[in-house]
């Protein structure tokens, strides 16, 4: 399955301005995202951005950046218009949402994201174990599942961010998405519904469509950058590791 593996990145952030730009042990955090994306070899890969100073630091890395408007409300409307942007879209059975915040993201995730829409379904995304501790954390998304008997996909049933009744099948939702094209179309054309907007979850917007969204497990999840401490922490990790090409 060839894929197009887009990263959306912009400078405005509110809780973490020039974010993309962020050194960690001297390299942009938009360029070790992009690095590893092109560890993957799933297909190509691809910036979305609307800063000069992001799209030039990438071409000037032999990667394809691709300019885009800066007023999308998400992440996912950009990457619909970097996608419909490509004179060879029609090459590419996936679009895969990396999110570029994801500086030590394992190459091999990015395949396991994918295995949903092999199993019959339009949107795959991951999950993973939650730890205790974070069953109650309203920063963290969780996903109720059920998972199929017969393989290692299983079919997401509701996402939250409050505590709920403890139930079993909840894990942690890791933000990074498949889809195929024609339901990233789909998606985009669609209005916000009721529970995207009070829970501020964009997939539910899917979900409260009848868009069924496949789940493969993984044992381990990347640390997205939120803070400058998250970025300290990252640093912390590549030093300890000797991971300097990371």
């Amino acid at each position: 399955m060839k894929s197009a593996v887009i990263i959306p990145a912009r400078m405005a952030s509110q809780r973490f301005p020039n974010k993309p730009m962020a050194k960690i042990n001297g390299i942009p955090m938009i360029e070790r995202v992009w690095r590893q994306g092109m560890e993957s070899k799933i297909g190509d890969v691809f910036v979305a951005c609307c800063e000069k100073e992001v799209f030039d630091l990438i071409s000037s890395r032999g990667g394809k950046a691709i300019m885009t408007n800066p007023n999308h409300p998400s992440g996912t409307d950009r990457i619909f218009e970097a996608f419909s942007s490509l004179a060879n879209k029609d090459d590419y059975e996936s679009i895969i949402n990396l999110q570029g915040d994801m500086p030590l993201i394992d190459p091999m995730i990015l395949e396991s994201v994918n295995k949903p829409l092999m199993h019959g379904y339009d949107i795959g995304t991951i999950a993973t174990d939650i730890a205790k501790k974070d069953e109650e954390n309203p920063n963290i998304t969780k996903v109720l599942i059920n998972w199929h008997k017969t393989d290692s996909v299983g079919e997401s049933i509701d996402f939250y961010k409050e505590s709920k009744k403890q139930v079993e099948d909840i894990y942690q939702h890791v933000g990074i998405y498949s889809f195929k094209p024609n339901a990233l179309y789909n998606f985009v054309s669609m209005k916000p519904s009721n529970n995207e907007i009070d829970r501020k979850l964009e997939q539910l917007r899917a979900l409260d469509a009848g868009v069924k969204i496949g789940i493969t497990y993984v044992e381990k999840i990347p640390i997205s950058v939120d803070t400058l401490e998250d970025l300290m922490l990252i640093e912390k990790i590549i030093k300890t590791n000797n991971e300097t090409n990371i």
